[in-house]
């Protein structure tokens, strides 16, 4: 009985060493998270001038403004996405490891003030608002991860990872409502690719011979979306979404595997 009690203690105390990465070993981790919008616009800012309303809203035939539009950020038109995916990793040795990932992040629509109209005629300016669409992004991406510290306990890392990012359509809905006018559903961003890169440090945590928790934090950067300006072209707005980059900061708690 001594004995199988020693055996089973020695086998606890030696399992977390296991865990991590090794020479030909592979893992696999399930991650989740947030990813927050630091920097990027979803649309820049212009200036056109609108000689009649009427197209817009009958009742001012005749009338004019200028749209005085300005730059929004992804921080003020979506917030912080959730974000969750997979990695499978190939450990070189102890201490470093190449990996590819699959993620998805998601946030729902956003409403913000873009900007105003300003109507001569009545001597002010109309507030108009815009109405975006889900951001939904899948990213796939393969980089390499330096550990640090000894085997087998809790161990920093850094990581640099690269590759494509894919964002669904984004649609628009254009509203000025003092002047009851209303752009509903407009195009604004294609579905398309983009490059996307990051880099993160976080650390290990060994929980059994197999099983590890990772924790992690980083920086983000998604390439300018693909616009689409069938439906604001013709308002001198044409070039507002020629934008779309979005630099973020993840954080992710992942549960990891090793084979």
């Amino acid at each position: 009985m001594n004995r199988l009690l020693l055996s089973a203690a020695l086998c606890t105390l030696a399992g977390p060493a296991l865990a991590g990465p090794a020479e030909g070993r592979f893992s696999m981790s399930l991650l989740g998270g947030i990813d927050t919008p630091v920097s990027g616009d979803v649309h820049t800012g212009a200036i056109s001038d609108i000689p009649d309303l009427g197209p817009l809203n009958p009742a001012l035939a005749g009338v004019g403004a200028q749209l005085r539009i300005e730059s929004r950020g992804h921080d003020r038109v979506y917030g912080a996405a959730s974000s969750y995916g997979l990695e499978f990793a190939y450990g070189f040795d102890d201490r470093s490891e190449i990996f590819g990932q699959l993620r998805q992040a998601n946030a729902g629509a956003g409403r913000v003030r873009v900007g105003g109209a300003y109507v001569p005629a009545l001597a002010t300016e109309l507030s108009v608002f815009g109405t975006f669409s889900r951001y939904e992004a899948y990213t796939a991406e393969v980089g390499y991860r330096r550990y640090f510290g000894e085997s087998g306990w809790a161990r920093p890392f850094l990581a640099g990872r690269i590759g494509g990012t894919e964002t669904d359509a984004i649609r628009a809905t254009f509203e000025i409502p003092d002047a009851n006018i209303v752009i509903p559903d407009a195009p604004f961003f294609d579905k398309d690719w983009a490059l996307s890169a990051g880099l993160e440090a976080g650390v290990i945590i060994p929980v059994g011979g197999r099983f590890s928790m990772t924790v992690s934090g980083g920086v983000q950067y998604v390439g300018d979306l693909s616009g689409d300006d069938s439906a604001i072209g013709g308002l001198g707005l044409a070039s507002i979404n020629d934008t779309g980059s979005r630099v973020s900061v993840p954080v992710s708690i992942s549960g990891r595997w090793d084979f």
